[in-house]
């Protein structure tokens, strides 16, 4: 095994071990096929959250999506992120105005690969998620075939707070949904209130039975 997986493996554990968190299948079960995971984002720790939730199986097929300055503002975040989490970097502000933000989760989606993303683009920090950025709509328009995952983190905000590097244990849960596709004629607005609203009815006390 090599020093990556381990690290790997270690980290999944740790991140357990400070929130108690296990994913929470309500709305299909954990399978090794490629799918998007779709998350509210309330801080840098969310898509370790969620990728310590996978099986381990999982965990090697899918790929978060990682802010480019914060993540690689360091060796060893730069390491972490592309050798155990194999994370894709993606700026938060374009370098040129022709530069296509989606462009390397295209070329991930288009090689087999499972994304967890955050559609609204930015940390929120008042309980709901902001309104979500077409990014998402784009992929589902260019992969219809994929499986849409809702997905809600609780709890995650207190266990790394904004501005804040050492993690305090709190309790987290991991809510993944029924899976979601676009439907055909759906327009973009109208598919993005509909992703935000599974989202939202996955939060604790609004899970549609």
């Amino acid at each position: 095994m090599s020093i990556a997986d381990s690290t790997g493996l270690f980290l999944a554990f740790l991140a357990r071990l400070i929130t108690g968190a296990q994913g929470h299948w309500k709305g299909c079960p954990p399978m090794a096929e490629q799918r998007i995971y779709f998350a509210n984002h309330q801080s840098h720790f969310d898509w370790v959250l969620i990728w310590a939730s996978l099986p381990r199986e999982l965990r090697a097929a899918t790929r978060p999506i990682a802010a480019r300055d914060y993540w690689t503002s360091s060796p060893l975040k730069t390491w972490l992120t592309s050798n155990v989490f194999n994370a894709i970097y993606v700026s938060r502000t374009r370098s040129t105005p022709d530069e296509d933000p989606l462009e390397p989760l295209v070329e991930a989606l288009s090689k087999g690969d499972s994304l967890v993303i955050f559609p609204e683009g930015t940390r929120s920090n008042k309980g709901e998620p902001q309104a979500f950025k077409a990014g998402l709509f784009h992929l589902a328009e260019q992969f219809p075939q994929l499986k849409l995952i809702p997905t809600w983190i609780d709890n995650v905000q207190r266990v790394m707070p904004k501005g804040e590097v050492v993690p305090v244990p709190i309790l987290c849960t991991v809510t993944f949904g029924a899976p979601m596709q676009l439907n055909e004629g759906e327009d973009k607005r109208a598919f993005l209130e509909r992703a935000r609203a599974e989202v939202m009815a996955l939060k604790p006390g609004g899970w549609r039975e």
